[in-house]
């Protein structure tokens, strides 16, 4: 293992740090190595905390609320768990509303105006026939939640047929 060209200030996240240290080396240790990288150690060790039982409740019951009134926001959502008896604050539940991608429903100030810096694209399928299959698809991604956490479903589907393909 050739370390000498390595400098502390390479343009890597900490992630992709880790991916350079080779683990099984005898030749230079693993703090030796970290040192080389400008890892930390600690960053290298470092095990990401999983969301406690009591957040997974939250969250559940968070997209519960939601889905019933989307047009909640953090202290309407707040304020529905306090009163459910949960000891939260709002900067738990917009970490969590955060951590979901979950934003209330509102309307926000001048969206009628479209920005001069956005490129606006053409609908490609103005006037076009679709009269066979495989001629046209279409995408949808969205989560489903479960006891653990959450999933997500991607479905591709033929326009024509009206065929989940995948």
């Amino acid at each position: 293992m050739n370390l000498t060209g390595l400098k502390k200030n390479l343009p890597y996240l900490n992630n992709q740090k880790q991916g350079l240290i080779e683990t099984q080396s005898d030749e230079v240790s693993i703090k030796r190595q970290c040192e080389l990288i400008g890892l930390p150690r600690s960053s290298y060790y470092y095990q990401p905390a999983k969301e406690s039982p009591l957040n997974l409740e939250l969250m559940r019951i968070i997209d519960e609320t939601y889905t019933e009134r989307p047009f909640y926001g953090v202290p309407r959502i707040t304020h529905t768990l306090m009163q459910m008896g949960y000891p939260v604050g709002h900067k738990r539940i917009a970490r969590l509303m955060k951590l979901m991608r979950l934003q209330g429903v509102c309307p926000k100030r001048n969206l009628s105006k479209p920005d001069s810096k956005n490129q606006k694209f053409p609908y490609l399928l103005r006037g076009l026939k679709i009269d066979r299959p495989n001629m046209v698809w279409s995408v949808d991604i969205t989560y489903i939640r479960l006891r653990t956490g959450f999933v997500y479903l991607v479905a591709i589907i033929d326009w024509f047929s009206r065929y989940v393909l995948s």
